[in-house]
């Protein structure tokens, strides 16, 4: 399975239902369809006013053995495993119903989750993936627990995990996943895991109320003797349990030999999830935890924020459009000599950008400005405006169905002369939503860093059967 570039929901809701790994209060969880953009979130059916919490790392509150969502005064905890499932099935849109503060734990990893949700089918979307590509290395490090994350840009998802715990069980462990179909085989199997000394401090802490043997691992890495075996039950809520040598409490036996690394890897999955966009990177990490993994997330998210807020569009041109000129030829009706995009590298529910190669070539030339070749103004207007149509046309099921009418061209303004060799860079950004098929946008088009032109067109789309 490649990384898909349209956005992606279930064909139908799914439910699952079960007991909270730290909490211990049962809840049932349903994931349902949602629109494009609509993103994951959670909500809170049992809630006076059933709030709703976005998957963001703005709203993490809590990082003790797992990750916390709070909103509003209202709080979903343990949230990694099934985000990790999501990312693992490249899902974008879901609602999360759930009438209790805390997923079901099931077995303690996330395959009961992907499962689910593999059975009712995914449903492409007619939208594409506003996917995080970063332009430079990010990095998150922590001395004191001698941690450290990295993302490097890669026009693909992967991430590798390594760790060492210190442990004659454990030792040093390392996994990776190097390309998204591998997650249901490799990691979402792997389960949560604790060492033998942290149980008391975990129980005293009032975590792990729902644990139990069936939803996690035990790693026990010295000599126990009876007495504390009986104590073990009691936490447990198990007549008895036993340990044979070291290894695992009652001897589960493990599913993989590095599984505590793949769940740590899953939960790394999960956690940059809150990133609230998929990310194109290699994140590589070095003994990572909750508590890492939501720092090195902030870090990301804000790297993308500035991405964001800068006026002037990134283009790269290694990597591919969105749109090439053959897509673009399907989307709009424009035909020689008038088609004037050559590539969209960036469209979401609000901004598209296009570019525009200028070259020599071009017939309107040989009869502007003779032996002066300066890109006509009006055809600088004409490209945003096909640029702007791509936007609009984006918010229908089948743009090839409708046309699109400049209806005002507003604060237009020429600030430096574009000539044969430029790249035209244009972003056009809607300013208030769609109505009755109205669209209102701010245009601007750079070359280099430099703003050669910007207007504020309105436009309509009309149905070709409607005109």
């Amino acid at each position: 399975m490649n990384i898909n570039e349209k956005q992606h929901t279930i064909k139908e809701s799914v439910s699952l239902s079960g007991i909270g790994l730290h909490t211990g209060e049962r809840c049932n969880l349903t994931f349902l369809p949602a629109a494009p953009f609509h993103g994951i979130k959670f909500q809170r059916v049992d809630l006076e006013g059933q709030p709703i919490i976005e998957a963001d790392v703005d709203y993490v509150v809590d990082v003790s053995r797992g990750t916390t969502l709070e909103k509003d005064g209202a709080r979903v905890y343990t949230v990694e495993h099934v985000l990790a499932a999501l990312v693992g099935l490249q899902l974008d849109n879901i609602l999360i119903q759930m009438d209790g503060p805390e997923p079901p734990i099931m077995d303690g990893s996330a395959i009961e989750f992907y499962e689910a949700l593999e059975a009712v089918g995914l449903e492409e979307q007619n939208a594409l993936r506003n996917f995080f590509q970063l332009k430079e290395g990010i990095s998150y490090s922590d001395e004191s627990k001698d941690v450290e994350i990295v993302a490097l840009p890669l026009n693909d998802y992967r991430v590798t995990v390594m760790v060492d715990y210190n442990s004659p069980v454990l030792g040093s462990q390392h996994a990776n996943i190097t390309a998204i179909d591998q997650f249901k085989k490799e990691i979402a199997p792997a389960r949560t895991f604790c060492f033998l000394h942290e149980l008391e401090y975990l129980h005293k802490n009032n975590l792990i109320k729902g644990g139990s043997l069936d939803s996690a691992l035990v790693i026990v890495d010295r000599v126990v003797d009876e007495a504390e075996l009986e104590h073990l039950a009691n936490i447990l809520n198990k007549p008895k349990v036993k340990v044979e040598n070291t290894g695992t409490l009652n001897n589960v036996e493990l599913r993989y030999k590095n599984e505590p690394a793949r769940h740590k890897l899953l939960d790394v999955m999960g956690d940059v999830a809150l990133l609230g966009r998929p990310i194109k990177a290699q994140i590589m990490a070095a003994r990572p935890g909750h508590a890492a993994n939501v720092e090195f997330t902030k870090k990301l998210k804000k790297a993308m924020r500035k991405e964001e807020n800068s006026a002037v569009p990134y283009y790269d041109e290694t990597k591919p459009p969105i749109y090439d000129i053959n897509a673009i030829s399907k989307i709009l009706p424009h035909s020689y000599p008038f088609l004037l995009l050559d590539k969209v590298i960036h469209l979401d529910d609000t901004t598209v950008v296009g570019i525009k190669n200028v070259t020599m070539n071009e017939p309107f030339f040989m009869g502007h400005f003779h032996k002066n070749p300066v890109f006509p103004g009006v055809l600088q207007i004409e490209s945003m405006a096909q640029t702007g149509g791509i936007l609009v046309l984006n918010t229908v099921p089948d743009p090839e169905n409708y046309w699109t009418y400049f209806l005002g061209i507003e604060k237009t303004r020429f600030k430096k002369m574009v000539l044969p060799g430029d790249t035209i860079k244009i972003k056009c950004t809607l300013l208030a939503p769609i109505k009755r098929g109205i669209a209102k946008m701010q245009g601007e088009a750079y070359v280099g860093n430099q703003l050669v032109c910007e207007a504020t067109m309105t436009a309509s789309i009309v149905r070709k059967d409607k005109k």
